[in-house]
Formats: C-alpha cells, structure tokens, sequence
C-alpha cells in the first residue's frame, strides 16, 4: 500500500514563508493499492497537485472517498482537472453521507454564483457506490469506516492489505464525544496495532482548552493514544492554519522528548505534503 499527503492543513488553506515545509493545501490523501487501484481520501486543495500529477501518468480511474463534508476537504474538487476529463472515471463511495448527497455535492459546490463552471460542464463519467456501513473493499485494499467525533459528523478509516494498517482519523476530538461520535476507547480499539496512524493533532494543551467542542485534538492525547494502541508511526495532521513550521517543529520535538523519556517504540512526525508511506 503506497500512501501520499497531498494536503494537511486544517480549515483553510495558507502559503507564504513560515508555512513551506509543512505546505499550505487542506486534505487530500492518495492510496494505491497492489492491484493499481487509486483511493482518494478527501478533495480539499491538495487535489489539485493530485490531478495533475496523475494526469502526467495518465491515470484516470478513481475512487473517492470523505470523511466528511465541511469546507476544507471538498474545496479542491472543483479544480480536479480529470473532472473535466472524457477519458476520466469516479467512483464516488456514498459513505458517511446518507441519501444522494454526494451526488448533489458537485452540483452545489460548483452553483452560480459561486463558480463560474456548471456541472453540466463535467465530462468525467461519474457512479455512485452505495453508502458503506461496517467494512468493503476496493480491489486487494479492504476498508473499515468509524465514525468521527466532530460537529456534523463523519468518518474515519481503516485500509488493510497484506496484514499493514493505515488509519486515518482526521477532524476527531479525543477529549469530547459530539453526536454521532464515540468513547475514547473505541478509538484506541480502532487504532491499535497499526502499522500507520495519522490523527488530528490541530491544538497544543493550552490552545485546546479554550477549543473544547471544536472537533480537533490536543496532540498530547494523539500522542497518548498511539502509545497506549501500541502503533508503529504516528503522523500529526490537520495542522492549525496558524500554525508556523518553526512552530510545528517544536511540538515534533516535544513528542519525541516523550516518546524517548517512556520508552515508547514507535517513531512520531508531523504530515507534510508531498510526504509519502510504503507498508
């Protein structure tokens, strides 16, 4: 399984000299599997480096999938140029949404006077998978969703292939239970043994105490997480759009002081774009 951050920034996208190696565009995450399936985890404006560089392999089948629908992971989609493709194909997996959400999500983003191409526009051939409740598959990859703890709700994922695990639980408040969300220990159910872990870690102690109920967390209770589920890596997402790189380097070096001091095992990095797994 080959997994690539295209985009980690939470809420909005950012650039300028303090945010260059960390990166600036929202959430977007490629998986390709062994079977050369091509996931897509969300559609924030990282996707727009995605289309392009998967136009350059020509590569045109995909499959997308949300975690949920709040602005900073769908605002990319529009600016997906194998929209605009006769040669592309989408599978659009209906989970966590209800209903034909997804279907009308395009439709919505991309409604005058908000942008200036219609959905009619789209040339892309586009289906819809059903929305998924416990687990499915795509190609050699098998997929669990959970749901997250965050306003509006959503889920999270887990993506296994040849025994390796990735989770992935952007947007997930470890220190509050919104509606729809669960328990802590849940989550640490969810996450343990993973061979990949990326949480959201948007907040340092003291920001989260005045962030309760937000939707993010504290990367001190990420970091107590993957500890406790015994995780090989942690990677800190969802960085804070205020957030410098100095800044974001300082709380890296803080939780490898502490993984040190107690003798924990597994390696902990903040997700830049562009940065790549292999499991």
């Amino acid at each position: 399984m080959y997994i690539k951050c295209w985009g980690s920034r939470g809420s909005i996208p950012v650039s300028g000299k303090d945010y260059v190696k960390y990166g600036g565009d929202t959430t977007c995450l490629e998986i390709r599997s062994k079977s050369n399936d091509i996931i897509i985890v969300d559609t924030g404006t990282g996707i727009r480096r995605l289309g392009n560089q998967l136009i350059k392999e020509s590569l045109y089948k995909y499959n997308i999938i949300f975690t949920h629908a709040h602005w900073d992971h769908i605002m990319g989609l529009p600016f997906f140029k194998p929209l605009y493709s006769k040669h592309a194909e989408f599978r659009m997996h209906k989970c966590p949404f209800h209903s034909k959400f997804v279907k009308n999500m395009l439709s919505k983003i991309m409604a005058p006077p908000y942008f200036p191409v219609g959905n009619s526009d789209l040339r892309a051939k586009i289906s819809y998978e059903e929305a998924c409740q416990t687990k499915f598959e795509i190609g050699s990859i098998t997929i669990m969703p959970i749901p997250i703890s965050h306003p509006n709700r959503g889920s999270g994922y887990k993506f296994i292939e040849d025994g390796k695990s990735f989770v992935f639980l952007t947007d997930n408040e470890l220190g509050f239970v919104h509606p729809g969300g669960l328990e802590y220990k849940e989550y640490l159910e969810f996450s343990y043994g993973a061979d990949l872990l990326i949480h959201d870690a948007e907040y340092t102690s003291d920001e989260y105490k005045t962030s309760i109920e937000w939707g993010h967390s504290a990367y001190t209770d990420v970091l107590n997480l993957a500890s406790k589920a015994g995780v090989k890596r942690l990677g800190l997402f969802h960085i804070n759009q205020e957030r410098t790189d100095r800044e974001m380097d300082k709380i890296v070096k803080d939780c490898m002081k502490s993984i040190v001091e107690k003798d924990h095992k597994f390696k902990c990095l903040a997700v830049t774009s562009d940065m790549s797994f292999v499991l």
